[in-house]
């Protein structure tokens, strides 16, 4: 049993060995030209100088201040007014085409309409992101109160159980599962989005403007790197949301 849990712990360790085999494959197989394509080892090690000197931590922290600040404000916003739209199916029904269409829009593509109202300023950056995160977290706290179990409400109302309490202790909590999943994309979208916007709208700082700033004097090692730290910062944000969703929300998918 404890070996198989120690495998199990090592799962993770397998993808991020295999995208390194095949990078590694990719330039033995002369697919791509090592100046265009430097070599794994060469990328990390460049990475980890600039840990090390501390020439990257500027443009991380940048990235993840406008980051958080967008999705705070998602947050904030989406939760309650997803909440209350959820609640009563047929207003939800009556903006229901307001928040898909702007939910399939590419935000990006609203990046000149945001430039401006709010000019080429952090708040444009910020601005955006939580624009994006907010249609996903809407809907998925809406959905979540909406496919709350009826049965468990039908249950409260039997039991004379007054309207608040049951929104507050039978939708709300059923809801939650659905909302994390919202949050956690959320958070993935706001993140995307910053760094879009970093590299596109004049910025000074951040991951996405060290990404274009690398690609266009062409130091093609500073870019992979910086590539991989927003993949990595990524995957970490969403891990975070995962532990808490399991902590915070533990009885998820039980009947």
């Amino acid at each position: 049993m404890s070996r198989k849990l120690h495998l199990e712990r090592l799962l993770p360790l397998i993808g991020p060995i295999a995208l390194l085999l095949l990078w590694s494959l990719i330039l033995e197989a002369k697919w791509a030209k090592p100046i265009l394509l430097p070599p794994p080892g060469a990328t990390l090690a460049y990475l980890g100088d600039s840990f090390i000197s501390g020439a990257i931590y500027v443009d991380l922290f940048a990235t993840i201040k406008r980051t958080f600040y967008a999705f705070g404000i998602a947050t904030v916003v989406g939760v309650p007014l997803g909440v209350i739209l959820g609640s009563n199916e047929k207003i939800y029904r009556s903006v229901e085409f307001l928040i898909d269409f702007f939910r399939s829009t590419p935000s990006s593509a609203l990046i000149p309409l945001f430039m401006l109202i709010f000019g080429i300023t952090d708040i444009n950056k910020i601005a955006i992101a939580a624009f994006a995160a907010v249609l996903v977290i809407l809907f998925n706290s809406a959905y979540g109160v909406m496919n709350a179990k009826k049965t468990r409400v039908n249950a409260a109302k039997t039991m004379g159980i007054p309207t608040r309490y049951i929104f507050k202790d039978v939708l709300l909590m059923e809801s939650l599962p659905q909302t994390f999943v919202g949050l956690r994309m959320g958070i993935s979208m706001a993140l995307v989005i910053v760094i879009v916007a970093e590299m596109f709208i004049g910025s000074e700082n951040g991951l996405g403007h060290r990404i274009i700033d690398a690609q266009q004097v062409f130091n093609v090692k500073e870019m992979y790197s910086s590539i991989l730290i927003t993949g990595a910062l990524g995957y970490g944000l969403n891990l975070l949301f995962l532990l808490s969703e399991k902590r915070i929300v533990h009885w998820g998918g039980k009947a």
